[in-house]
């Protein structure tokens, strides 16, 4: 998958708010997506607030391990925004998150640009960005003990990357420019370039991939798939530009894929459905051939560029991260050059 936006908090109002999830928030539990935009409100409060239903999903009341989707809409009542000597927490203190010296050498190794608003990491492969059943390494995590070094806020993820999926990562230092940073991924005003190398060689050499997803069960976990019909009312709409920037006889491709939307696993979803699957994905396909055997039995596809405007200057942020170790490799034993290609714009 692409990136998959975390919508930060607005300023503080008088009334009740409806809140729209955003596409990288899909699937998030709701608990943690209240503890993204509203860390303020403990979790035992939190279960005050659904129990007397002034937090409500889509309308409903609902249990605080609900699932969120896109564009379903939160109920978030005025005292959620509150400072906190006026929230009454019922819970019990959570210790405070820890990070070990490698932790922060690995962040400050990865950093490609900063400012007194944002940053960007070059996200290394294995390492997920959002804790989960079984994760306890994290970038969020190792971010939020890292706080001290960052301005003393706690930095905010703004968009996603799948564990597997290297490269550009952009955080935001504090909440103003996470609000910002919200609405140009929602607006789609931020220009994505990914990088991967795809069984075979896509037909035609460039063009758009429009298939709405849906996430399905399966016995070896969730897949996203092609929405059926029927589907259609709980699929999500996805658009995907590729283009081959050079091939390897008929047997692999090295392409430039650009998403429009942000869906879970879209990029790595839409190359499985025109018969390209990206090499290395076990999850669609990318793991079962020859040629795939040949290479390290990592996913290959990385973030490659970013640019948008920046939340506070209006300036323009233009990041490109270097390929992975394993990319790297494999790029060499094809004869690639990755150097060859950093000039190109992304227009």
């Amino acid at each position: 998958m692409t990136d998959t936006p975390v919508k930060p908090g607005r300023d503080k109002s008088d009334r009740v708010e409806t809140i729209t999830v955003l596409p990288q928030e899909g699937e998030l539990r709701l608990d943690r997506w209240f503890k993204i935009h509203f860390p303020n409100v403990g979790y035992g409060y939190l279960q005050k607030l659904l129990r007397s239903g002034q937090v409500r999903l889509n309308g409903k009341r609902v249990e605080a391990n609900a699932r969120v989707s896109v564009d379903d809409q939160i109920r978030v009542p005025k005292i959620a925004r509150e400072q906190p000597k006026t929230i009454i927490t019922t819970e019990t203190p959570r210790p405070e998150a820890h990070v070990t010296n490698a932790d922060r050498d690995l962040i400050e190794s990865i950093i490609l640009y900063e400012d007194d608003h944002v940053f960007v990491l070059n996200k290394p492969f294995g390492l997920a960005v959002q804790g989960g059943t079984g994760t306890k390494r994290h970038v969020d995590g190792m971010l939020a003990a890292m706080a001290d070094r960052f301005g003393g806020e706690r930095p905010r993820l703004v968009h996603r990357l799948d564990r597997d999926t290297t490269g550009v990562l952009m955080i935001a230092k504090h909440r103003n420019a996470a609000s910002k940073l919200g609405r140009t991924f929602q607006t789609r005003s931020a220009a994505k370039t990914y990088w991967a190398l795809v069984r075979g060689v896509p037909a035609p050499r460039q063009g758009r991939i429009e298939a709405a997803l849906v996430k399905a069960a399966t016995p070896d976990g969730d897949r996203v798939r092609k929405a059926r019909p029927g589907e259609q009312e709980q699929a999500m709409h996805a658009t995907t530009h590729y283009s081959v920037i050079e091939r390897v006889a008929q047997k692999a491709a090295w392409v430039s894929l650009k998403p429009v939307t942000g869906r879970q696993h879209q990029l790595r979803a839409h190359m499985h459905m025109i018969g390209n699957p990206i090499i290395g994905d076990n999850k669609y396909e990318g793991d079962t051939t020859e040629f795939a055997a040949a290479v390290e039995q990592k996913l290959h596809l990385h973030a490659r560029r970013l640019i948008m405007p920046h939340p506070i200057t209006g300036g323009r942020i233009d990041v490109t991260a270097p390929l992975p170790e394993h990319m790297l490799i494999t790029w060499e034993q094809l004869g690639l050059d990755p150097d060859r290609f950093d000039i190109v714009d992304v227009e």
